[in-house]
């Protein structure tokens, strides 16, 4: 493909894509991370979660003005409905207008890559939707290198891409805390979330090989308010507690900027520690126990179906996790034999 043909391509390819582009090797230049001022294709949403009975997409799409239209594409086709509920209202915002703005210039400079893909970039809210939240991890920049990046902090989906440090550290403490997890020998944590597990970085977008490149363009005040909506959804319109998990400073702060503290704890588990960056790991991550003190939680206030599974390796049992959900689940059945014969 000439260079001429590689730039009519729209980010629409990347959601029917070839089989022949199925196999381009894991070591080329990703063609999604290349830039685009196309249309999104629209992405299937979690239609079944519940949103806010009181929005309705449509409507909101129709108040935009064209040039909203236009920057707010990615959210419109990309977001999760159940997030974009609670969301809409932020897309507005002067300050996110202009980081569109900024995203779109950055977008259309010529040999600018910007990571993750853009269909990536809100994968966390579909892979998690709002209801489905256990437990939020706070991560701070996405990676900046070629196939590493997918919307999901802390985690590599290419399966040829190596295990970040920090990562390898992450999958330490966890045998630490369950000595029956195997540690897997790719990155890709997608099975967590499937587990209500949300990853979420604080900046969504990098500049390749620029760390925080995309910092303090609105990303954090936007990521801050969607954990803000999380917590106010699940603690008042569900009445339901999340997990916490903020490792190093930068996490910790976002935290302390979730609103009034001592509320916060009322309802929720607030785990914090160092970072596992090689960095700061040796004072403290490996003993912070972060995993078992997460299940411990969700066992006592929502029982033992709800506990977390963070086995990633395909027929990995971690038995403490199985046995406690197993015995949730004799209850249960005991429970309702007694039940029924009343």
């Amino acid at each position: 493909m000439t260079t001429s043909e590689s730039k009519k391509r729209s980010i629409t390819d990347f959601f029917s894509v070839s089989k022949k582009q199925k196999s381009t090797p894991s070591n080329a230049t990703p063609a999604s991370s290349k830039k685009t001022s196309s249309p999104v294709k629209a992405i299937k949403h979690h239609a079944q979660q519940p949103t806010l009975s009181t929005f309705n997409k449509q409507k909101w799409v129709d108040s935009l003005t064209a040039e909203q239209k236009e920057l707010l594409d990615l959210e419109i086709n990309t977001l999760d409905e159940s997030w974009l509920a609670v969301l809409y209202t932020e897309l507005t915002k002067t300050y996110f207008l202009d980081l569109k703005r900024f995203l779109k210039r950055e977008w259309s400079t010529p040999n600018n890559v910007i990571f993750p893909p853009q269909e990536d970039i809100y994968s966390w809210s579909r892979l998690t939707p709002l209801s489905k939240v256990k437990v939020f991890i706070v991560g701070q920049d996405p990676y900046h290198n070629y196939n590493q990046a997918h919307g999901l902090a802390f985690s590599v989906k290419d399966p040829n891409t190596r295990t970040p440090p920090s990562l390898v550290n992450i999958y330490k403490c966890l045998k630490k805390d369950y000595p029956d997890f195997e540690i897997p020998k790719t990155a890709d944590l997608t099975r967590w979330t499937e587990e209500g597990v949300l990853l979420l970085n604080t900046c969504l977008t990098v500049r390749a090989h620029k760390a925080n490149s995309h910092s303090k363009r609105g990303w954090e005040t936007f990521t801050t308010t969607v954990l803000k909506k999380l917590i106010e959804y699940k603690n008042n319109n569900l009445n339901e507690g999340l997990v916490i998990v903020a490792w190093g400073s930068p996490a910790q702060k976002t935290v302390m900027n979730l609103g009034d503290f001592k509320k916060l704890q009322e309802k929720n588990l607030y785990l914090k520690s160092v970072h596992p960056s090689p960095l700061s790991a040796s004072r403290g991550y490996f003993d912070c126990k972060h995993f078992i003190k997460c299940n411990e939680w969700l066992l006592e206030h929502y029982g033992g179906d709800q506990l977390v599974d963070w086995a990633l390796v395909p027929g990995n049992v971690i038995k403490d996790i199985q046995d406690k959900k197993q015995s949730h689940q004799k209850e249960n059945d005991d429970a309702r034999k007694l039940t029924n014969l009343e």
